[in-house]
C-alpha cells in the first residue's frame, strides 16, 4: 500500500544513511559548527541566493516556528495566521505555550488573502485602545499549505508588501516547501522565496532527510541572540 501523507512514514533516503555509516565515528564539535554543518549552511545561502543570510539548524517544524517566534516578537506581540495555519492548528499549543497569541484571519484554501491582512492590521492600529490588545507583529503563512496549495509569485509579494508596510517581518513555514516547489503550475523558486521573506526555512523532515529544518534570516536584524534562544 502507498501512503501519501509525507514522509514521516519513512526513515530517510537510502544515501543518507550510506553517509551517515561512513562518518559515524568521526569526531567533530557540536552545536551546528562541524564542517558539515558549514558546508550545509554554504550550500543553502547559494542555492537561495543569499550569500548575507544567517542560517540555522533544527530539528523539526514545530520547534522550528515555536523557536523562530518566540525570538523575533516580545511578550505583548502576537504572530498572524490563517485558522488552518499549523502553528494554529497542528502544534499542540506551542505558539501560546511559548507566550505568543496566534491571532486568526479566514483560510481560503489555505491561503491569507492579503486584502484581508491589511484591513485586518489597519482595522486593529484604529481602534482607539489597541495598546490594551496583543499587538500584531509577525505574519505567518505555510508553502506549500497545510490543504496542499500552493502560493504563487504575486500572492506572496501581496503579502509580503502589507507586512512590509506595517513594518512587519514575514515568516514562510517551509517544512514542505519541497512540496509546494516542485508542484505543478508552481511560478515560484527558492530565490523568489528567499527574496520575500524575513525568515523561512527549508524542511527537511518530510522530504527525505533523516530530520531537520534549515532557518534562513534574509533580514538578519531578526536574528540578533537566535543561537542562544535556540538552544
Amino acid at each position: 500500500m502507498i501512503r501519501l501523507a509525507c514522509d514521516y512514514q519513512e526513515g530517510c533516503h537510502p544515501k543518507i544513511l550510506e553517509r551517515m555509516v561512513q562518518t559515524n565515528l568521526e569526531s567533530t564539535v557540536g552545536y551546528g559548527f562541524d564542517p558539515y554543518c558549514e558546508s550545509a549552511k554554504a550550500k543553502i545561502k547559494q542555492a537561495c541566493g543569499t550569500p548575507n543570510a544567517e542560517v540555522y539548524l533544527l530539528v523539526g517544524g514545530t520547534q522550528t516556528n515555536s523557536t523562530v517566534i518566540r525570538a523575533i516578537l516580545r511578550p505583548c506581540e502576537g504572530v498572524i495566521a490563517v485558522t488552518t495555519g499549523h502553528v494554529n492548528g497542528h502544534e499542540a499549543g506551542a505558539i501560546e505555550f511559548g507566550g505568543h497569541k496566534v491571532l486568526t484571519l479566514p483560510s481560503h484554501d489555505g491561503k491569507m488573502n492579503a486584502q484581508e491582512l491589511d484591513r485586518y492590521i489597519t482595522g486593529t492600529f484604529a481602534d482607539s485602545s489597541w495598546e490594551h490588545g496583543v499587538i500584531p507583529a509577525m505574519v505567518y503563512i505555510s508553502q506549500s499549505t497545510e490543504t496542499g496549495s500552493v502560493y504563487s509569485l504575486s500572492e506572496l509579494e501581496a503579502i509580503a508588501a502589507v507586512a512590509h508596510k506595517h513594518g512587519m517581518p514575514l515568516f514562510i513555514d517551509g517544512a514542505r516547501l519541497g512540496y509546494g516547489l516542485a508542484s505543478e503550475g508552481c511560478d515560484v523558486t527558492l530565490k523568489d522565496v528567499a527574496r520575500v521573506a524575513d525568515v523561512f526555512y527549508i524542511g527537511g523532515t518530510k522530504v527525505g532527510a533523516l530530520l531537520g529544518e534549515a532557518v534562513v534570516f534574509t533580514n538578519t536584524r531578526y536574528a540578533k541572540n537566535f543561537f542562544t534562544i535556540m538552544k
